[in-house]
């Protein structure tokens, strides 16, 4: 019991270092990175910042009480457990913290592609990756997520076909800019 609670303890820790750690980037990408333009392109950025803090923590929540989790368990999975539902929600804290990244300018396309990569080396994140896909099929698809989502699963279906390889490293094409 000791264990259980220490990793869930751990895990819950490296979620709230995660989200600090990008809302830091955010913050100085925001501070010092290039200004927006017009007064409507600052209330928008202020507003997607906001969204975004407000995302992390109402996850975080789910994440740390179960009864609050049902109540936006939308994975269309019969019989999820608990410990189940979390790990799909910090498998969404980490996607969507690498395409905030990607969003925010931190990261370019190569970098993002890179760390997709690496996330779908995590077979909690491709199981969430799967049960998740029709979510992504509503996305309008000009929209900058539904591009980022194809490209995550053009490049998860090249890692699913080379499974028995691994050299995942080399697996996927990365986009050129």
């Amino acid at each position: 019991m000791v264990t259980k609670s220490h990793w869930a303890s751990r895990n819950v820790t490296a979620a709230v270092v995660g989200a600090l750690a990008g809302c830091a980037a955010t913050h100085l990408w925001q501070r010092f990175g290039p200004g927006p333009k017009t007064a409507s392109e600052e209330r928008r950025r202020q507003a997607r910042a906001h969204q975004q803090r407000m995302h992390w923590e109402l996850l975080s929540k789910a994440i740390d009480d179960p009864e609050l989790a049902v109540v936006i368990d939308n994975y269309g999975v019969e019989g999820l457990t608990p410990q189940k539902r979390r790990q799909y929600m910090y498998a969404n804290l980490w996607y969507i913290n690498a395409f905030h990244k990607y969003e925010a300018g931190l990261l370019d396309q190569r970098a993002l592609f890179s760390a997709l990569r690496e996330l779908f080396q995590s077979e909690h994140i491709r199981e969430y990756w799967e049960v998740t896909r029709p979510h992504r099929a509503s996305l309008d698809p000009a929209s900058s997520e539904a591009e980022v989502g194809r490209m995550a699963e053009a490049l998860f279906q090249e890692i699913e076909a080379a499974s028995d390889t691994e050299e995942w490293w080399v697996v996927g094409e990365a986009p050129s800019e």
